[in-house]
């Protein structure tokens, strides 16, 4: 792992981050020397190393700097979703024995409902920034340590992540942490420098949470960590994210497919009114890409979208390239770093090529979920092979597709019925930007298939667009396949990563109220 104090000696006035909408930027000379004086703080609370803090806060420079200082003074950092529930964070603060918590101002309402239930009352609390009532400020504090200082050898610090809990609470993913004497170690997956082309020249765009572990690893690790610029937008907006592409040059971003149907929502002369062509390369996960999106992605910004396949917990990695996904509409690529990718049944035999099956990678470093040896062993099968619980098919050449989560299938009179599939059909209708189907209760079938659908323009008539869709499953799909009931939404409940949330469209069905 590179030291940040690397490239503050080989180009201290260069921009690390910018932070636009907060009109500031940092220096990698600045960003060393504040990481080095907040691990003099760290230190001074009594931290040692191995023990951790947590981080409740929104887009901006100090995340980025307590993150560099728990690397030097040899601490984990757990980054909190700033979506989660009081009692979330309760769980997740005991979970990670933080010995400390720092939030920002802007998630006062949050930050003010853990002071008043009780939250972080056993631990130290601080708030950067301006400050905010009950939490000590954390600027007074730094003020103890005005100056960088030479600090001990110690363990290289480094994040301690949870899932985005979409299928129950978070799971803790702690992985060890490198020696002193290894600190310049490259990682075990160096996918991302191969393909994807991150050196010193990189502009990056991040436009979602910092807290989240894709945009997390890419702005930090691999843009900064690496000697480039990184570009973070406090929130997602598709204008504002073409107005920076262009304003600074951007070379490299990711997304989620929600915000490809945002971009392509805006008018043909907006999108076309940017200059994009320093853009080279859009990387894409998190959730399935609809096909007809990334088509009309690809039209505009040209073959630069590339998508990958992977999960927190680092089993495995398939990647596509522009080209092979053109090739193969509607993969999510190969396996990469040597890792052998399986599809088996339930009881953990390896299916043949076309199959729907759980998707198992073999030879990546083995993992353990935090406090949870029962989901660490409901991981792995029989001969050791690893799986995040989602279900795909691979073609004859090995390129996987995904299906669904083993958690999504519907059942009905028997059958085993696969969203993806039926979402797939459905979203070709060009009056449709989104759409998600659910497994509702069917007294006869046990579970029917239920649509709910987002439009283009709202406006128009819910009736005439549901039998257009009726008759287009007619010709696309088998009878059991065919959504039984609709339903029309603004918009579909998503995590700030953009996977899709469906346990909250079938509650309101388990447990209509």
């Amino acid at each position: 792992m590179v030291q940040i104090a690397r490239w503050a000696t080989a180009f201290p006035a260069k921009v690390a981050a910018h932070f636009p909408d907060r009109g500031t930027s940092i220096t990698y000379g600045e960003l060393d020397a504040r990481a080095n004086r907040i691990a003099q703080w760290l230190i001074g609370l009594g931290l040692q190393p191995g023990e951790g803090i947590a981080m409740l806060m929104d887009n901006r420079p100090e995340f980025i700097e307590l993150v560099y200082a728990c690397r030097r003074a040899g601490l984990y950092y757990t980054p909190l979703s700033v979506h989660l529930r009081p009692q979330e964070v309760a769980y997740m603060l005991t979970d990670a024995a933080a010995k400390a918590i720092i939030v920002s101002p802007g998630l006062a309402e949050l930050a003010t409902a853990l002071l008043h239930e009780g939250v972080v009352g056993a631990v130290p609390h601080f708030a950067v920034g301006e400050g905010l009532d009950g939490y000590d400020n954390f600027e007074a504090a730094l003020a103890r340590y005005p100056v960088p200082v030479e600090l001990p050898p110690c363990p290289l610090g480094r994040e301690f992540l949870y899932s985005s809990g979409t299928t129950g609470l978070p799971k803790g993913i702690k992985r060890p942490m490198l020696a002193w004497e290894n600190r310049d170690a490259p990682d075990w997956d160096m996918t991302w420098k191969s393909l994807y082309g991150f050196d010193t020249d990189t502009v990056y765009l991040s436009p979602a949470p910092l807290y989240h572990a894709a945009p997390h690893g890419y702005a930090i690790r691999r843009t900064i960590g690496e000697g480039g610029t990184a570009v973070v937008m406090a929130k997602f907006d598709p204008i504002r994210a073409l107005e920076l592409i262009e304003r600074y040059r951007v070379t490299h971003s990711q997304w989620v497919p929600t915000m490809f149907v945002r971009l392509l929502a805006l008018p043909e002369a907006v999108r076309r009114g940017f200059d994009l062509s320093s853009h080279r390369c859009a990387i894409h996960a998190a959730a399935p890409c609809p096909i007809a999106v990334k088509q009309r992605m690809m039209e505009w910004w040209g073959p630069i979208l590339w998508e990958y396949y992977a999960g927190s917990e680092g089993v495995g990695t398939t990647v596509a390239s522009p080209q092979d996904w053109m090739a193969r509409t509607g993969t999510v690529g190969r396996p990469v770093n040597g890792v052998t990718l399986h599809i088996c049944d339930d009881d953990g035999n390896e299916l043949p090529v076309g199959e729907v099956g759980r998707i198992c990678f073999e030879g990546a470093p083995r993992f353990a979920y935090h406090n949870a040896p029962d989901k660490t062993a409901a991981a792995y099968n029989a001969r050791g092979w690893a799986s995040l619980g989602d279900l795909g098919r691979v073609d004859e050449k090995g390129w996987l597709f995904l299906s669904d989560r083993r958690a999504d299938l519907i059942l009905s009179g028997g059958v085993n019925l696969y969203p993806a599939e039926i979402e797939s059909v459905l979203v070709r209708h060009p009056a449709v930007a989104e759409v998600a189907v659910v497994g509702v209760p069917n007294e006869d079938f046990g579970e029917q298939v239920h649509a709910v659908i987002v439009q283009r323009e709202p406006r128009r008539d819910e009736a005439a667009l549901r039998s257009e869709l009726e008759a287009l499953c007619r010709e696309q799909l088998a009878g059991p396949k065919r959504p039984r009931s609709w339903e029309f939404a603004e918009e579909l409940p998503r995590s700030e990563a953009g996977k899709l949330l469906r346990r909250i469209l079938k509650e309101r069905y388990l447990n209509p109220s």
